[in-house]
């Protein structure tokens, strides 16, 4: 029985890291709204509300859309569940994951 669990297992893993995922970004995005937005860039102070935090994903999702092909499928299965581990994903956590993996498998060569 654990053999049939396992292959299964297996293929949703595969499955998972064929497409860029869909995250509930509300969660995060009123999180950051309700705690004052973040600094854009150091020394400003504007904040992050809501709305930009969502466009500001969605911008990043595009990217992720457009580069997905170029991530290796173990990185992409590793960092979708470890972006997915806190409850509260993002396409920024999952990009940074991303673009670390691969420039830790460039430092091993």
């Amino acid at each position: 029985m654990m053999i049939p669990v396992m292959a299964l297992v297996t293929q949703l893993v595969v499955t998972i890291a064929d497409d860029v995922p869909r995250f509930d970004l509300e969660p995060v995005c009123h999180g950051i709204a309700r705690q004052g937005g973040l600094d854009l860039e150091p020394n400003q102070s504007a904040r992050q509300d809501f709305n930009s935090c969502m466009k500001s994903e969605m911008a990043i999702r595009d990217q992720l859309v457009e580069q997905w092909s170029t991530f290796k499928a173990s990185d992409k299965s590793n960092c979708i569940g470890e972006t997915n581990a806190g409850g509260m994903p993002s396409y920024t956590d999952l990009l940074t994951c991303l673009q670390m993996a691969r420039d830790a498998s460039k430092l091993n060569k």
